[in-house]
């Protein structure tokens, strides 16, 4: 049985562009994690572990997708 996940859309250019090159459901999730805990970060444990390798994994991006979220905070 699959099941059908709606696919959010992402806030920021950096993680749009990021995507367009991804094709791994699992890679998807991660990136819109990112951006998700980027603008709203906690401190759960399970959630920190899991930014934690997503950013080491992809530092460009995450400052990316920080500066646009600062960016727009500052408006």
């Amino acid at each position: 049985m699959h099941t059908i996940v709606p696919r959010l859309e992402p806030r920021t250019a950096a993680v749009r562009r990021a995507l367009e090159h991804v094709h791994c459901d699992a890679a998807v999730a991660d990136l819109l994690f990112l951006e998700a805990w980027e603008a709203s970060p906690t401190s759960e444990v399970g959630a920190v572990l899991r930014i934690a390798q997503i950013r080491r994994a992809n530092r460009e991006l995450a400052d990316a997708v920080r500066g646009e979220l600062a960016a727009r905070a500052r408006r």
